[in-house]
């Protein structure tokens, strides 16, 4: 390419990333975060944890790391940012039914919520934890245009970084796989847009 070209397109680089910032999002771009070192955590291995975002926020990364040594667990972390004023406050939280372990599950956070925490529990017996989704209700917003992720993490075993920067899709769940194998789990997230408007329908 011609260096020229280069020099012109550099000073547009900045400028790409910093449009996640109109958005109103408090973190940065990705790789200010990519670096986990020990601390940032919100579990040790083999212990259960709970999380759950402040009043009025919403969860938007889901990072987690791997190691077969100590049990085939996870670390795992979070981030959280607000919700845009149009969605209002949270009417009611609730935490969702157990998601058992050693098995593949499918679960969205009923009365039309969005993923706000997550609870979990350790088991040795299977290798594996169960989950619990905690859930927030905007008002009678409902969801639409739903779709999923691709698979966090790619492969068994691996560093997972799942991180939301559509402003206007929110977490509403996810999908999982277990392997028998690998004693690890691949997740889809399942991600919705909400009607900027009250609405009578039941998880559209």
């Amino acid at each position: 390419m011609d260096l020229t070209l280069v020099w012109m397109l550099l000073p547009l680089i900045p400028m790409a990333w910093s449009q996640y910032g109109d958005y109103g999002y408090p973190y940065q771009p990705y790789q200010q975060y990519h670096d986990y070192g020990d601390e940032g955590w919100v579990n040790l291995h083999r212990q259960g944890f709970s999380f759950q975002c402040p009043h009025g926020q919403v969860v938007v990364a889901v990072r987690s790391v791997f190691n077969k040594k100590e049990g085939s667990d996870r670390q795992w972390n979070y981030e959280c940012v607000p919700t845009p004023q149009s969605l209002g406050e949270p009417t009611e939280c609730w935490w969702e039914e157990i998601n058992r372990a050693g098995m593949q599950w499918y679960q969205t956070c009923s009365n039309n919520g969005l993923v706000a925490g997550f609870q979990s529990r350790y088991f040795e017996s299977v290798l594996d934890r169960e989950w619990q989704f905690y859930c927030c209700r905007y008002s009678k917003r409902c969801p639409y245009s739903c779709w999923l992720t691709t698979e966090y993490p790619g492969h068994y075993g691996e560093e997972m970084d799942m991180v939301n920067y559509s402003y206007d899709y929110y977490i509403r769940g996810a999908t999982t796989t277990f392997s028998a194998v690998e004693r690890d789990r691949q997740w889809k997230f399942i991600m919705c847009q909400m009607t900027s408007y009250d609405c009578e329908f039941e998880n559209v």
